[in-house]
């Protein structure tokens, strides 16, 4: 087999077992909160273990989930030397938060991880796709809304700025994390998705929350 083929196919799947690694789970039950699926929207990701009143947590399980995807485009990349491997990556990644092998392919709503992805693959697209997210959440207080707004425009911008292949990588990512908000644009549309920082403890399902 072609040594940069396989050392990129070795990556893509290093990067998918990475991106499974659910640091959300892991740093609540170290921190004795118990199933971090069990309380708010029942996700692993940032937005819900900011729900238990630990901002700490919450922001380091930001810095890591974003990492995930961040690290395994940058090293696939650089370790190949080939742009595409690196967005294959962070693909595989991106993939992974949100179909872990280790929570039997239940998993968050990749918008950390797909931010990440952006910055180490597409690091201008990344920067307004952070920027879009960070004014919406502050105008409206809604980070489902402040995903959306984020990845749909930056989806928009990459069909002016790249070629088809880097637009329709793009353009898949954004559709995987629309497909995962699906129970949340119902409730935008009806007016009752809650607010960044809202702690709820109604028991959780898949289809619930950020």
């Amino acid at each position: 087999m072609n040594t940069p083929l396989a050392l990129g196919s070795l990556g893509v799947l290093i990067a998918y077992l990475v991106g499974s690694l659910p640091f959300g789970l892991v740093l609540t039950r170290l921190a004795g909160l118990g199933d971090i699926r069990n309380i708010g929207s029942g996700n692993i990701g940032a937005t819900n273990v900011l729900r238990t009143g630990r901002r700490d947590l919450a922001a380091l399980t930001l810095v890591l989930d974003a990492g995930k995807g961040g690290l395994s485009a940058l090293v696939l990349w650089g370790l190949t030397g080939v742009h595409g491997w690196g967005l294959a990556a962070g693909l595989a990644a991106f993939l992974g938060h949100l179909f872990p092998v280790y929570l039997r392919f239940k998993g968050g709503k990749g918008v950390a991880t797909g931010l990440g992805t952006l910055l180490g693959g597409l690091w201008p697209l990344g920067l307004a796709a952070c920027l879009a997210w960070l004014a919406t959440a502050l105008i409206f207080r809604i980070s489902s809304l402040s995903a959306l707004v984020a990845f749909a425009g930056t989806s928009v911008a990459s069909l002016f700025i790249y070629d088809w292949p880097v637009s329709a990588w793009m353009l898949a990512l954004t559709a995987l994390v629309f497909i995962k908000h699906s129970a949340n644009m119902s409730r935008l549309l009806a007016g009752q998705e809650p607010k960044i920082g809202a702690r709820k403890s109604t028991q959780a399902s898949e289809t619930r929350g950020e």
